[in-house]
């Protein structure tokens, strides 16, 4: 089959511009002028609305099997390919079995077959006394390894010390894998004080201090350096970490960094009291941090932007009580996170480029999935995954119709910028309009070692 993607926006690796997008096989084959209308091959024109590259989140906790009642392959796929996500890289924790072995890999996988609306990747996890199993599951397919240096909540997938990554970095950099890592330091964490009220949010924030990310982050640095080996900062709250950072990566030391939706959108003097959604780990800082964070997004000193998507449901939020100490700590906001990061990024008069390099570009890269060239670009020879962006409409967020298996996110009631109107995978249309392609088209992506 072929088909043909037209656009007058159309966000390519050398800028924005009118373009006919000519797909076959499911990949791109060549990109033309916008006037170009090949005969007998169907036609979708998106008009003035953007085509932008199929996203890459590569931080999302889909938890099947074993705690499918928390989200699941269908519904969390659904919930991508409405929000534009065309790949997931799904995280080794909260699933049962975690991925720390090549067994639980199968079960995984296993499980995912046939029920994904779009492609998935997984992350295997290093945890004590995984290092032997580690080849194993890069062997399986793998993209690289998670790891925890804090308790991560969940009994199954514990967290590591400095010996465990000392036994783990060279078996990683032997097969050139990154090494993703939730960065604070368990010594530098506080028990919340019994006295305080636990519905306050500034109980939770005080708990789980910013010193605790920079220790950490400081000994992933030492650890990258001395090892050579690529080691990535999940979920980075604390803008006071980048200091560090920065002149690690200027000595040449292989380190990455992302941050998320909720840490650009949301700030702690802002979040009421006993309002359990926003509570994730490491948490939201203040208004003061979020600007910083901003601000080395746009000075490329942040790589990427992934969701932490991490849904629960409402028992373990606690909604009734509003006990922050108690709430499971997790945000879900696949479906809108684009439109989260495009509201801040307008409103600072950033261009919908940069937005696509932080949503899709470079976590491809951090997954191997754009050296490749098969995702996170639109361009000659990537698969013909993209996305059709209607980037000027404003809407509410309304959680009754978020695809999650538990719509509770700290984004219901916000007014937010832009709407995805279809989402293409391998040239596929998956989703149009709030319609799903009967069909799950999604394909479990493996490593070739």
């Amino acid at each position: 089959m072929k088909l043909v993607v037209r656009g007058e926006r159309v966000v390519m690796p050398d800028g924005v511009g009118p373009a006919s997008i000519n797909i076959h096989d499911g990949r791109i084959v060549r990109i033309g002028a916008y006037s170009e209308r090949p005969a007998g091959v169907a036609e979708l024109d998106a008009g003035s609305s953007v085509v932008l590259p199929g996203l890459v989140d590569t931080h999302v906790h889909l938890n099947d099997p074993g705690r499918s009642d928390w989200e699941g392959f269908d519904s969390g796929t659904r919930a991508a390919a409405a929000g534009g996500v065309t790949t997931v890289v799904d995280m080794p924790l909260n699933s049962v079995p975690a991925t720390t072995s090549a067994e639980a890999l199968d079960a995984k996988i296993a499980a995912a077959s046939g029920r994904c609306h779009v492609d998935v990747a997984f992350w295997g996890g290093v945890v004590p006394g995984n290092a032997a199993e580690l080849e194993a599951l890069a062997r399986g397919g793998v993209v690289g390894f998670k790891a925890f240096l804090a308790p991560s909540g969940v009994e199954e997938f514990e967290h590591v010390a400095e010996k465990d990554l000392r036994g783990a970095l060279p078996v990683l950099a032997r097969l050139g894998l990154p090494l993703l890592v939730h960065a604070e330091w368990p010594g530098l964490l506080r028990e919340p004080d019994p006295r305080a009220d636990p519905c306050s949010y500034g109980t939770w924030l005080e708990s789980r201090p910013p010193e605790s990310e920079h220790e950490a982050v400081d000994l992933l640095i030492r650890l990258a350096r001395e090892f050579d080996t690529h080691i990535h900062i999940v979920h980075l709250a604390s803008a006071g970490a980048l200091p560090s950072l920065n002149a690690a990566r200027a000595a040449g030391v292989r380190v990455t960094v992302e941050t998320c939706p909720h840490y650009l959108t949301f700030a702690a003097d802002e979040i009421g009291r006993g309002a359990t959604p926003y509570k994730c780990a490491p948490p939201i800082r203040e208004t003061r941090n979020r600007e910083r964070l901003w601000t080395a997004l746009m000075n490329g000193e942040i790589d990427l932007v992934a969701t932490d998507h991490s849904p629960a449901p409402p028992a373990l939020k606690r909604l009734e009580e509003g006990d922050f100490i108690r709430a499971w700590g997790g945000i879900a906001s696949l479906q809108i996170g684009l439109s989260a990061v495009w509201t801040g990024a307008a409103s600072r008069q950033i261009g919908i480029e940069r937005v696509a390099a932080w949503l899709a570009t470079a976590p491809a890269r951090l997954a191997g999935l754009h050296q490749a060239k098969t995702k996170g670009s639109i361009a000659v020879g990537c698969d013909a995954d993209l996305v059709i962006w209607d980037s000027d409409v404003d809407a509410t967020v309304d959680a009754s119709t978020l695809y999650h298996r538990h719509p509770i996110t700290p984004y219901a009631g916000m007014r937010l910028r832009g709407r995805v109107r279809a989402t293409l995978l391998r040239g596929d249309v998956v989703y149009r309009e709030g319609a799903f392609d009967a069909e799950c088209r999604g394909r479990v992506l493996r490593r070739q070692c």
